[in-house]
């Protein structure tokens, strides 16, 4: 009854099935990898962020290019003050609110983006306090620049005029008459009336939205492996039944034609 198995048309079906079961395991196997090593990345980026709090800030050069490694390194620079920019667009404890962005010219000859602080609201320039004058050094955490688009980073182009959607040197370099850091920090402690903002974690890293894609295509391979025996199953069972009404001398019924006058 089960000499159809030996048959081309099954050779090949059963090629298929034993290659792609084990193709759609791997793959499964895989994507869960990469959904933990995310779980352990965060956990590790949860404990540095602990152990950067309590370390003693270092210079900025020190900790460039910024990776996973220097992100959320608390950072001191010394400059003036130049020219400021609003971060529309921006949420602190579920609020709707802008970041204040000033340039801190150093002597490098370069400007460091550092946000002073959130303020809640549609960005308003006339609301923002300005920054101190004269040579300051401040101390804040260092973070990579911003990509439109990644972690709730806004792509909107055409904002008015002393606005900038991400904070990255690419979107700065239009805006300001500097040479740029690639780079920027969050003060410690915010200037006067206006909320510290948090330090983020880098992008592509962490228990972020890619972090749940894996772990959503982890199901979808498994389902797939699972789909493939199924449908093995269904047609084997229909060739056993069709080998068994041909044995009995039944004939496969017809399908009635249907005709539209």
């Amino acid at each position: 009854m089960y000499r159809f198995l030996l048959t081309p048309r099954w050779w090949g079906i059963n090629v298929f099935t034993l290659l792609a079961i084990p193709f759609c395991l791997f793959m499964g196997s895989w994507q869960l990898s990469r959904f933990q090593d995310r779980v352990q990345e965060d956990r590790t980026q949860t404990r540095q962020i602990a152990t950067n709090a309590h370390e003693s800030p270092k210079p900025l050069d020190s900790l460039l290019p910024v990776d996973k490694g220097t992100s959320g390194k608390r950072t001191t620079v010394s400059g003036h003050y130049g020219k400021q920019l609003l971060v529309p667009g921006r949420q602190l404890d579920d609020k709707d609110g802008y970041y204040v962005l000033t340039l801190l010219r150093t002597d490098t000859g370069k400007a460091l983006p550092v946000v002073r602080g959130w303020l809640p609201g549609t960005a308003d320039a006339s609301k923002a306090p300005a920054a101190p004058a004269g040579e300051v050094t401040v101390t804040g955490v260092l973070q990579a620049s911003e990509t439109p688009g990644d972690n709730g980073v806004s792509a909107q182009g055409g904002l008015p005029a002393g606005q900038t959607a991400a904070i990255s040197s690419a979107s700065l370099v239009n805006l300001v008459p500097y040479r740029l850091y690639d780079a920027w920090i969050t003060l410690d402690q915010a200037d006067a009336g206006m909320r510290t903002v948090p330090a983020t974690a880098p992008a592509d890293s962490g228990l972020d939205l890619r972090a749940f894609q894996n772990l959503g295509y982890t199901g979808e391979w498994f389902v797939f492996a699972g789909f493939v025996v199924f449908m093995w199953f269904r047609l084997l069972r229909r060739e056993v039944e069709t080998a068994r009404d041909a044995a009995l001398g039944i004939e496969p019924a017809e399908q009635p034609v249907v005709t539209v006058s």
